[in-house]
């Protein structure tokens, strides 16, 4: 179980990470949070999040930090 959970962790999109880090709470309750919301609406947590790590992943592309002119 441990390995299935790093493996998830390591090669996931961070979006619960992510979202924890920006609202100053663990990253476990937002997990849970998407698991409860699955589970009550019939996989519509699932789909918001793959559209959060979908927005995440495009916000990455879009914010990339460059350190010169010369980067483009």
């Amino acid at each position: 179980m441990h390995k299935l959970r790093h493996f998830f962790e390591r090669n996931g999109f961070y979006v619960s990470s992510r979202l924890a880090d920006r609202m100053g709470i663990r990253a476990k309750h937002v997990r849970l949070f998407f698991i409860y919301l699955s589970f009550a609406t019939a996989g519509l947590g699932f789909a918001f999040y793959l559209v959060l790590a979908f927005w995440l992943k495009l916000k990455d592309l879009v914010y990339t930090k460059r350190t010169s002119v010369f980067d483009l």
